[in-house]
């Protein structure tokens, strides 16, 4: 008895919660080809069916043969002495009841296995049928919160990276749990393990046909329709876990490190979409919708001063014109585009700095196709609120460059309507891309200039003050806006064609844009223009702009200046 003692020490437990069919007895044998662990197979099951009453054709067998006291299971299976330096405890979510000493979760090292309920439910019903509960994706999540709310952030993997590249997903788990790799963990002899448990001739005889984590078929079986309804409940929750793999489990997947954000606050938003509010990575619209389908969609641009929205009137005075020139039929009410504004706002505590994307599609289709007669479902309404400030530096000024994509003509798609097909604006982006300038200048047909791919542009010279006509440019609201500030400055003001040469001669030149407010330009195609610094005109139009961004808009609803 006392050699039998000496061998017995503490030791480190491994915890790894997942969902049945989610290849947990794979890792299961491959851990067990450690030399230094020993492994549990579900020691919480047996007080499952002793506490739940749910019946299983093994349950009497279990229930004599395992432990099914909560308490005693923690304290002397789970955390008990053992021989080997590790102990590694296959633990299914749902398991995990309440009453269960709180060491289970605060102590020893977990990480969480998951799968993808579409992978899950076709093989599901061989032994029980599917239900919610007994996928215990619910349990996951809420076994991944409480290990966050602990400090105690678990690893996520996904039995689909584990199937794709087990070597590299295997090194990355043992990274996180701080032991070292093995290449024993990779294979394992086919037939039943003494690790297993009594519950094995009824789930393992797949797993026990396995040496190995084998790669998925290229193709997968058919899912089961009627088990639909499941698959909707279930996969939010498989996402939200599945934002915390490290490993991109996608069959398309990208090798791009996830970007750095500019503004970091807006990681977390909130935006509307339809007719409700939802967190930034779940803000998503139907692959049916128009904008998918054929970027028919109308939209906005907004800003947020201290507490007001500035124009808001004369934006939505557009997108009904935009909407209306379109043929949308079943638009929301000017009032319900409102609330649904100041709402977002008001949940995202956004009341300043603050730049809204209001997009109006034609909605979703019963069937994809480009015919507005398969939009039967309504218009889809989206308010993007995001924390902005001006994107072009309007203190030391931006540079241009000319494209050589057109501007369209109103004989093609009329630029007054204000719709979300930007690809002709798109190529003269990639074009100032290219140059690296900021934005690039684009032409009508006959050469003349008409703006830039995102702004309204102005010229100062001779103390004249021109800007193009809004023949093939947007009507912009802050370009509006700027010409009545001019006339209010009593400056002079001229509308009329300009051409490329006249911007290179410039005295100033700025553009002007809900986005970018009042932006100088200092060069323009290798240009310098005037003394290649911010003009006085431009200045002095800037200050009076600010002024009434200051003074004007549309109150948000609750917000009060501290």
């Amino acid at each position: 008895m006392s050699e039998q003692k000496e061998e017995m020490e503490e030791v480190e437990v491994i915890h790894s919660w997942s969902a049945p069919r989610s290849l947990s007895t794979c890792l299961m044998y491959s851990f067990a080809q450690r030399d230094d662990m020993e492994v549990l197979d579900e020691p919480l099951y047996a007080f499952f069916l002793r506490t739940t009453g749910i019946d299983r054709p093994y349950k009497e067998e279990l229930l004599s043969e395992m432990e099914s006291d909560g308490n005693k299971i923690v304290k002397e299976v789970i955390f008990g002495p053992g021989r080997k330096k590790y102990r590694f405890c296959k633990h299914i979510a749902k398991e995990r009841l309440y009453g269960l000493p709180n060491d289970l979760m605060k102590k020893g090292k977990h990480f969480i296995l998951i799968r993808n309920p579409i992978d899950i439910l076709p093989s599901f019903d061989k032994v029980v049928p599917p239900t919610f509960l007994e996928l215990g994706l619910a349990d996951l999540v809420s076994i991944y919160n409480e290990l966050c709310e602990l400090g105690r952030a678990p690893t996520v993997i996904d039995a689909a990276d584990l199937k794709r590249d087990p070597e590299a997903t295997l090194r990355g788990l043992c990274d996180d749990l701080e032991i070292p790799f093995q290449d024993a963990m990779l294979k394992w002899e086919a037939g039943p393990k003494p690790v297993d448990g009594i519950w094995a001739p009824w789930w393992y005889k797949s797993v026990h046909k396995s040496t190995g984590f084998q790669q998925s078929k290229k193709y997968p079986v058919p899912f089961p329709f009627s088990l639909y309804e499941l698959l909707e409940q279930s996969l939010p929750l498989y996402n939200s876990l599945r934002r915390h793999v490290k490993q991109n489990s996608s069959p398309i997947k990208s090798s791009l490190p996830p970007p750095d954000l500019p503004v970091p606050a807006n990681e977390k938003l909130l935006a509307w979409v339809g007719d409700e509010i939802l967190p930034r990575e779940s803000a998503k619209v139907s692959v049916f919708d128009s904008v998918v389908q054929g970027g028919d969609s109308v939209w906005e641009g907004l800003r947020v001063y201290s507490g007001k929205i500035f124009k808001l009137d004369e934006h939505l005075d557009r997108l009904f014109d935009s909407a209306k020139a379109l043929a949308f039929i079943n638009v929301p009410t000017r009032e319900e585009v409102k609330e649904a504004i100041f709402t977002t706002l008001i949940r995202n505590g956004m009341f300043d700095n603050a730049h809204i994307r209001l997009s109006l599609t034609r909605g979703k289709k019963v069937t994809s196709g480009m015919s507005p007669a398969f939009n039967l479902y309504g218009c889809t309404l989206i308010v993007l609120p995001e924390w902005k400030p001006p994107v072009y530096d309007n203190t030391h000024g931006i540079t241009l460059v000319t494209a050589t994509t057109r501007r369209n003509s109103p004989n093609n798609l009329d630029s007054k309507i204000h719709h979300n097909n930007l690809l002709n604006n798109i190529l003269a982006k990639i074009e100032g891309n290219n140059a690296n300038a900021d934005d690039a200048i684009m032409l009508d047909k006959d050469g003349y200039v008409s703006e830039t791919n995102a702004t309204n542009i102005f010229l100062v010279k001779k103390g004249h003050i021109l800007t193009p006509h809004a023949d093939y440019c947007l009507p912009g609201i802050t370009r509006a806006t700027v010409m009545d500030l001019v006339v209010k400055e009593q400056l002079v003001l001229v509308e009329r064609r300009i051409s490329l040469s006249e911007f290179h001669t410039a005295d100033e030149v700025w553009t002007t844009g809900t986005m970018g407010e009042l932006t100088p330009v200092v060069k323009i195609d290798g240009r310098i223009i005037g003394t290649g610094q911010v003009g006085p005109v431009t200045l002095r139009v800037q200050n009076a702009y600010k002024k009434l961004t200051e003074e004007s808009g549309v109150p948000i609803p609750t917000y009060h200046r501290t």
